[in-house]
């Protein structure tokens, strides 16, 4: 009757024959079983409006938040030939430390001298335009004396014909004076011949007049004559000024027009020397790229050349460098059916490879090993994965570990509304994205600018 046999006789025996059979029969079980399953419906009810919190996941690796502070790799500025390597992969280096250096592959950067001899060349062009500058001071001397000559000319042919108009002046005045003495003359002669006819006067006098009016006559006729030689030397000397002014100003032009060369030259030479200066401080930068140095200070990783003679191009990426010091940060993407749920300050619970976490997304509170973060900026195009890109930070609350490293793994839930669990099921059934919802203020996240 207990059951304990594998025989078993319930079949054979007729259990309506014997009603105290069926009173014996143990109910225990079946009300434990009825108060389990009321328990459980209870349980269920009461967890049904228990809240749970909203979240979408999100993956991403770590990240360094400032471009400045990620991995960069390290460049040569000119081609070469690898000569000899100064460091190796892990080491830790100072910004403007030696990594590699180049030897010359073209032609014309063979020369060993090329500096001294282009330097021989400025000098000799500086001593070419030292030259042209004392040219140029000399004909500026020229210049001065050539003017002070052509006052000094002009201020003394000035005077001659000053002088020479004066004497025409004083010449003519005498010319007239001689002219009107000498129409006298005739008129006292007529006179005197009226007199003589009559006989008032003798012929001595008579002839006295005549020989005065032949007197008269000539002197009128020497200063007449004298009269143009002065208009001549006037004449003369007017000449003689245009002359000298015409004469020192071809001189004046002459000595210009050489300055003037000179001056072109000098400039030319100045062109010159400033090219040739600009080609040996083009040589000197570049005998200084020879050697490639690390541009800032923190780990060497990754060797991207190797060997030694290999000849290498332009801005050749040679070496991987990761900053000692950086503020970490995870770069994360959304999808765009999210996207619309994730703003700026939005809290974040992550978990980073290597870490052990247990996750209770709907419950955060009660997740070991996610450490929290906030969302610090969010991209305003979409990358070319179809996703959004977001960058998040660490959180006052909890610091992040101190060995993750740049390019982690890392996963991320973000916590959104805080919702009855009957709700969460609703909508996961139906197939509705979380509650689409806008902050109320936009808090700007914690550790905005971090310094280290």
């Amino acid at each position: 009757m207990l059951n304990i046999s594998k025989q078993s006789i319930s079949d054979l025996v007729n259990k309506r024959h014997y009603e105290n059979l069926s009173g014996i029969q143990n109910r225990l079980a079946r009300k434990v079983f009825l108060k389990v399953l009321l328990g459980l419906f209870l349980f269920m009810v009461v967890m049904l409006f228990m809240p749970w919190t909203q979240h979408i996941q999100i993956t991403g690796e770590v990240n360094a938040l400032r471009p400045d502070e990620r991995p960069q790799t390290i460049q040569n500025t000119i081609a070469g030939k690898i000569d000899k390597w100064y460091v190796q992969e892990g080491d830790f280096v100072e910004a403007g430390d030696t990594i590699m250096r180049l030897t010359e592959i073209k032609a014309e950067y063979f020369d060993p001298e090329l500096i001294t001899r282009v330097k021989e060349q400025v000098d000799a062009k500086a001593n070419g335009i030292s030259a042209y500058e004392d040219k140029l001071k000399a004909l500026d001397n020229q210049l001065h004396s050539l003017s002070a000559l052509q006052k000094f000319g002009i201020q003394s042919v000035d005077n001659k014909v000053e002088q020479a108009k004066l004497q025409v002046i004083s010449d003519s005045a005498a010319w007239q004076r001689a002219q009107i003495e000498y129409e006298t003359a005739v008129q006292r002669l007529e006179r005197q011949e009226k007199l003589y006819e009559q006989g008032l006067i003798s012929l001595t006098d008579l002839e006295t007049r005549r020989l005065k009016l032949q007197e008269t006559k000539a002197k009128a006729i020497e200063l007449e004559n004298k009269y143009g030689l002065s208009v001549n030397k006037y004449i003369n000397a007017l000449i003689e000024q245009d002359r000298i002014v015409s004469e020192y100003a071809s001189k004046i032009a002459e000595v210009q027009s050489k300055r003037s060369s000179a001056g072109t030259e000098l400039y030319e030479g100045l062109s010159d020397m400033a090219k040739m200066k600009n080609q040996l401080t083009n040589y000197e930068m570049r005998q200084a790229m020879y050697y490639v140095l690390a541009p800032r200070r923190g780990f060497l990783t990754k060797a991207l050349e190797a060997g030694v003679g290999e000849n290498i191009k332009e801005s050749t990426p040679i070496m991987t460098i990761v900053p000692e010091k950086w503020v970490k940060a995870v770069e994360a993407y959304v999808s765009p059916t999210d996207m619309p749920l994730v703003h700026r300050g939005n809290k974040m619970m992550l978990m980073f490879d290597g870490w052990p976490t247990t996750v209770f997304s709907g419950w955060p509170e009660l997740s070991y090993g996610t450490f929290p973060g906030e969302v610090f900026a969010i991209d305003y195009s979409i990358s070319k994965n179809g996703m959004y890109r977001i960058l998040i930070i660490e959180s006052d609350e909890k610091p992040w570990p101190k060995d993750v490293r740049i390019g982690s793994g890392s996963r991320g839930i973000a916590l959104l509304n805080r919702v009855p669990i009957w709700y969460e099921l609703w909508r996961q059934l139906n197939g509705f994205p979380p509650d689409f919802y806008q902050p109320e203020t936009t808090k700007k996240p914690a550790k905005d600018a971090k310094k280290h």
